[in-house]
């Protein structure tokens, strides 16, 4: 009966003492949970006096009006005040979770796996920061004014020859074509307006011509002449490959979004037109045939220069909506050197800026 008495005893003390470390346990998350919530507003409001701060530099600049300032400033008022009321009502419902249900069902709640926390500055995983500090925030540059895009084109390829109209061409309109892909950065050349860009960069052309009625490409000293083939020619096609460098004055209107954070232009499904220059040089021609002789099918290529010029340069437009643009583009230089009869290249088709 003593030893029972005993048990009993030492059962009561051990229950006595776990409730007494499990209240003390409730009262310290209950005191770090308070903490947090003052650590909350005073986060908030720092972080709206620096965005106070930022607006009145913008204002002192002349970049935004008084009466724009004023409206932003309201604005990031609000914003962090509702954080605020957000952030703390998380805050109060943890520890109305606590004084409820005691350490054992916030602890599981906590350790749930993939628990996310969410506000507007900042993304947690188990409490570490995937995206931002609760210090210091992902700088965002206020204004670019110079963006990039690879720029392809595509199209159909001829020549103009000196004394002849485009349909006494030798080559074929529709199986002459180019092909275009490069790199262009576009910069806005005033500080408050994106009426006028500039684009520039670096392109690769490769442009073809497809040779008609059984001809073929022949080199003959400094002259390169158009020759009968001794065989029936399935294809006859003289490639040119070009690096150049295009700059073009582009204008058109375009779409600006303005928060206190940054502003952006934007000319997707906007009307513009580019108006410009090109000028680089030859990398590379080659001839390609195919014909039949004796019934077997062979396939010729020669990498030859056939006296084209080595500098490249001549004038382009595009004009269009958004992405999407017609697109032509005129060598000045002669495809062949010392010809008795000057031929320049010419070319239409599409433009697509990615």
């Amino acid at each position: 009966m003593k030893k029972t008495t005993h048990y009993i005893l030492l059962i009561i003390t051990v229950f006595c003492v776990q409730l007494t470390f499990a209240q003390e346990q409730i009262k310290s998350k209950i005191d770090l949970l308070l903490k947090e919530k003052e650590q909350i507003r005073l986060y908030e409001k720092e972080a709206l006096k620096t965005e106070i701060e930022a607006i009145t530099k913008r204002l002192e600049k002349n970049e935004i009006t008084a009466q724009q300032a004023q409206n932003l400033k309201t604005e990031a008022a609000k914003n962090r005040a509702l954080n605020i009321e957000n952030r703390v009502a998380i805050i109060d419902n943890k520890i109305s979770l606590l004084e409820r249900n005691g350490t054992d069902k916030l602890a599981r709640l906590d350790s749930l796996p993939g628990k996310v926390e969410v506000d507007v500055f900042d993304i947690k995983f188990n409490d570490k920061s995937i995206f931002y500090s609760e210090t210091k925030k992902q700088e965002v540059k206020y204004d670019i004014r110079t963006v990039s895009e690879l720029v392809l084109a595509v199209g159909l390829n001829n020549a103009i020859i000196d004394g002849q109209s485009l349909d006494d061409s030798p080559y074929k309109i529709g199986g002459s074509r180019f092909f275009e892909m490069g790199i262009n950065w576009r910069t806005r050349l005033f500080k408050n307006s994106n009426a006028v860009r500039l684009n520039y960069g670096f392109s690769f052309q490769f442009n073809g011509l497809k040779v008609d009625d059984n001809l073929y490409f022949v080199e003959n000293g400094n002259q390169t002449e158009l020759q009968d083939f001794e065989y029936d020619l399935d294809k006859a096609k003289l490639r040119m490959d070009n690096l150049v460098f295009p700059v073009h004055f582009e204008f058109g209107p375009s779409r600006k979004e303005e928060t206190e954070e940054k502003m952006r232009y934007y000319i997707d499904n906007k009307f513009r037109i580019g108006i410009g220059a090109y000028g680089g040089f030859n990398i590379g021609t080659r001839q390609k045939l195919k014909y039949k002789e004796n019934g077997k099918k062979v396939k010729d290529k020669f990498k030859r220069d056939y006296n084209t010029s080595d500098l490249i340069y001549g004038l382009s437009a595009y004009a269009g909506f958004g992405d999407t643009t017609l697109y032509v583009k005129y060598d000045l230089n002669p495809i062949f050197k010392d010809a008795l009869v000057d031929q320049h290249n010419i070319s239409v088709g599409l433009r697509f800026d990615l």
